[in-house]
C-alpha cells in the first residue's frame, strides 16, 4: 500500500492543532470540576463579587432615584411655564422723567393671538402695602394681582378654600387668596382663614383660599415674602392706576413647546417696545438640563466609588487562584507531560478566574435587581431600574476576572513540568 510523504503545509497544520488540542468546552468543564472540588473556598471568594455587583446596581439605582426625584421636584414649579420680565431700557416720560419700558396687558393679548401653543397666561402686578398683623404690629405685605389662570401656570397648591375664578375677575370681586404662612399668622390655621376679612388701603377683601407653592423656593420666585396675598388683576389696577405689569406668565401645552414659544414671545414683545428695551424669557428647561447633567455625573461618581468593592474582591480572587495553582502543581506537571501547552494551561486557570468572578457577578446582579423590583411590586414606590446597571455589573465582573486572574494563570503556564512532577 503506497503512502504519501507529508508536505510542509500538512506539518504546519499538525503543529497548529497541537497548540490548540484542548477544546474551549473542555477548558470550561475543567473549570467547573475545579470549582466543585473546592466549593467552600470558591464560594467565599465569590462572596466579594456578589456584594460588589449588588452594590453597583443598588448605588446606580439610588442615583437614578435621586435624579428623578430632584428633577420632578423642580419640574413641579411648572414644566411648561414661561416667565416674561422686563430686563432693562427706559422711555422718556412727562417732564423729561425716565421711566422703565414695562410690559402691558396688551402685550399679553398680542402673544395670545400670535402664538397658538399658549394654553394659559396671567399678568402680574406688584403692590407693597403695610398690613396689620394684630396686637398693634404691622408688616409690609406683598400683594400680587394675577388672573385665575395663574394657579395653573404656577402649579400652586390650595390648602383650603378655592382660587378666584373668571367670574370673580370679570366682576372685580374683592377676594383674596393668602399664602399659607400669612394665613397662620393672621388667623391661626388654614381653615380659620376662610371667609375672614383683611383690609388693604381701607378696602375689605374676603379671604376665599389659602395656597402654597408646589415646592419650597426660599423666596427665589415672585412669591418672595411669607406675607403674600393674591388678588384679581383687575382689582389690583385700582391700586396701581396703570396697565403696566411687572411680569407675564405663559404656559404651553407640552414641555417640548416651551423653548420655541419662549423665543417667539420674546420677539413679539420686543417688537412692541423701544429697540433699546430688553425683555427676558425665563423657563425651567435650562435648569432641568443642568440639574440632569449634575445628577448623572453624581450617579457615575457614586457607581465608580462602589466599584472599589469589586477591586478588593479581585485581589481576593487573585490570592485564591495563586493558592489554587500551588495546590495543583502535580496536576499541572502531569498535563504538561501529556502534551498540554502553556497556552492551554493559561487559558484553563484564566477561565476558572473568570468563572468565579462572573458567577459572583451574576448572583450579585440578580440580588441588586431583585431589591428595587420587589419594592415596585409590593409598594407604591416607583424606583427606576436601569438595564445599564446590570450590564455594568456583569461587564465589570468579567474584567475583574481577567485582570486579576492573569497573574495566577501566567504563573501556572510558566511552571517547569519536571519540577512540578517532583513536587510533594
Amino acid at each position: 500500500m503506497a503512502t504519501t510523504s507529508p508536505t510542509p503545509e500538512s506539518f504546519a497544520r499538525t503543529i497548529r492543532s497541537a497548540r490548540t488540542s484542548l477544546a474551549f468546552g473542555e477548558t470550561v468543564d475543567l473549570a467547573i470540576d475545579s470549582f466543585c472540588a473546592s466549593k467552600g473556598r470558591f464560594l467565599l471568594t465569590m462572596l466579594g463579587m456578589v456584594i460588589g455587583s449588588a452594590s453597583i446596581i443598588l448605588v446606580y439605582t439610588l442615583g437614578l432615584t435621586g435624579r428623578t426625584y430632584a428633577l420632578n421636584m423642580i419640574a413641579s414649579l411648572g414644566p411648561t411655564k414661561i416667565e416674561m420680565m422686563f430686563d432693562g431700557g427706559s422711555v422718556a416720560g412727562p417732564n423729561n422723567t425716565v421711566m422703565p419700558d414695562n410690559m402691558t396687558l396688551d402685550d399679553m393679548t398680542a402673544v395670545q393671538t400670535a402664538v397658538p401653543d399658549i394654553v394659559a397666561s396671567s399678568p402680574m402686578a406688584e403692590i407693597h402695602e403695610m398690613l396689620s398683623m394684630g396686637g398693634g404690629v404691622t408688616k409690609e405685605t406683598l400683594i400680587l394681582g394675577v388672573s385665575p389662570q395663574y394657579k395653573d401656570v404656577r402649579n400652586l397648591k390650595l390648602l383650603a378654600g378655592r382660587f378666584f375664578d373668571d367670574q370673580d375677575a370679570a366682576t372685580h370681586t374683592k377676594v383674596a387668596v393668602v399664602f399659607a404662612p400669612l394665613a397662620v399668622k393672621l388667623f391661626g390655621s388654614y381653615a380659620e382663614a376662610i371667609d375672614k376679612t383683611i383690609s388693604v388701603r381701607g378696602i375689605p377683601f374676603t379671604v376665599i383660599g389659602v395656597f402654597k407653592e408646589s415646592i419650597q423656593t426660599f423666596g427665589l420666585s415672585e412669591i418672595s415674602s411669607d406675607q403674600t396675598i393674591l388678588i384679581p388683576y383687575g382689582v389690583a389696577r385700582y391700586f396701581t392706576g396703570t396697565d403696566s405689569v411687572k411680569e407675564i406668565f405663559f404656559a404651553t401645552g407640552t414641555p417640548s413647546e416651551v423653548e420655541p414659544a419662549a423665543k417667539r414671545i420674546t420677539e413679539i414683545i420686543s417688537a412692541r417696545h423701544r429697540p433699546t428695551s430688553v425683555y427676558k424669557a425665563s423657563t425651567l428647561t435650562e435648569v432641568l438640563n443642568i440639574m440632569g447633567k449634575i445628577a448623572t455625573m453624581l450617579t457615575i461618581v457614586l457607581t465608580l466609588a462602589s466599584a472599589i468593592t469589586l477591586i478588593v474582591s479581585g485581589v481576593g480572587i487573585m490570592n485564591s487562584m495563586l493558592a489554587n495553582v500551588q495546590s495543583r502543581l502535580k496536576e499541572i506537571g502531569i498535563r504538561k507531560a501529556l502534551g498540554a501547552t502553556s497556552r492551554e494551561i493559561r487559558l484553563q486557570f484564566l477561565t476558572e478566574s473568570v468563572f468565579i468572578s462572573l458567577s459572583g457577578g451574576l448572583v450579585g446582579t440578580l440580588i441588586g435587581l431583585a431589591i428595587p423590583l420587589s419594592t415596585r411590586i409590593f409598594t407604591d414606590i416607583k424606583i427606576p431600574v436601569s438595564p445599564w446597571a446590570a450590564l455594568i455589573a456583569l461587564a465589570t465582573s468579567v474584567v475583574v476576572g481577567v485582570v486579576f486572574g492573569t497573574v495566577p494563570a501566567n504563573r501556572a503556564a510558566k511552571l517547569d513540568p519536571v519540577e512540578t512532577l517532583k513536587y510533594e
